[in-house]
């Protein structure tokens, strides 16, 4: 499996609490893609992420930055969902 369903990447990583809530956040357009130096908002659930690609999310409490650096296979706890992404602390 080279790629996973943004929403399922989300959720495992856990940025977002549920699935359904990741899906909502993708649908309303809070989630953007940045692969080979496009960016693009994703507008399905659906949409693939894989290594290499960024998210920037617009979050309540801010944007956050993270870039995928592996698939999670389950929703495992903090420690583990932690290593799947690294985190910009200062979002462009």
């Amino acid at each position: 499996m080279t790629r996973q369903r943004a929403d399922v990447w989300l959720h495992r990583a856990r940025i977002f609490k549920s699935r359904a809530i990741a899906g909502s956040a993708i649908a309303v357009g809070a989630v953007r893609l940045q692969r080979a130096g496009a960016v693009k908002r994703l507008e399905k659930p659906a949409e693939l992420v894989g290594p290499g690609d960024a998210l920037l999310i617009a979050l309540p409490r801010g944007l956050r930055m993270i870039r995928v650096l592996a698939l999670g296979a389950r929703r495992g706890p903090p420690g583990e969902a932690r290593l799947l992404y690294e985190e910009d602390p200062e979002p462009t």
